[in-house]
């Protein structure tokens, strides 16, 4: 079964089991899988796929396709910008540069996402961490580690590029250098 269709099921079911709960209880109240704490559950279902052009910054895109990172630069305020901005947002300058980075940084905080929004329930436990790149800008990114003893701030890191799985999207990551 594919991923997206073992997700789908796993909605599903989870659906099914409120509904069941709520028709017994007569209210909208659950619980938390995990916590057994009471939760209140919204009867109308709310999904949200976003479209948002990307023409202007599409570079960065296509660097990621090909295993590249790139940044925007305004060479007026000499300012990075990751994510890609289109103009400066300082100076509103449209003469942006893009640059390729060298990925290496040091890692300035990070946390362990164990309670996980819905929408990613089907990942285990995964790493959100901060770093200063060595180009001067600090970025927020997954952070790829097997072992959860060894990350620590100021530790090197390397930003690199990877397929999100099981979605298969290329993304970035950080990961110990």
């Amino acid at each position: 079964m594919e991923s997206k269709e073992k997700i789908e099921k796993m909605v599903a079911d989870w659906l099914k089991m409120v509904e069941e709960l709520m028709k017994e209880s007569g209210l909208p109240i659950v619980p938390d899988p995990k916590t057994s704490d009471p939760v209140w559950v919204d009867v109308r279902e709310l999904r949200l796929r976003y479209l948002i052009p990307v023409k202007r910054i599409r570079k960065f895109f296509e660097g990621l396709a090909e295993g590249k990172l790139y940044v925007t630069k305004c060479p007026a305020k000499n300012i990075y910008y990751f994510p890609p901005q289109a103009d400066c947002p300082a100076c509103m300058d449209e003469n942006i540069v893009w640059d390729e980075i060298s990925g290496n940084g040091k890692l300035l905080t990070y946390t362990v996402v164990n309670v996980k929004p819905y929408s990613f329930a089907h990942h285990s436990n995964y790493v959100i961490a901060i770093a200063r790149m060595s180009e001067g800008f600090n970025i927020l990114s997954w952070m790829s580690v097997d072992d959860l003893s060894k990350i620590h701030v100021g530790m090197d890191v390397k930003l690199v590029v990877k397929r999100r799985e099981p979605e298969g999207f290329f993304t970035y990551y950080l990961e110990p250098a």
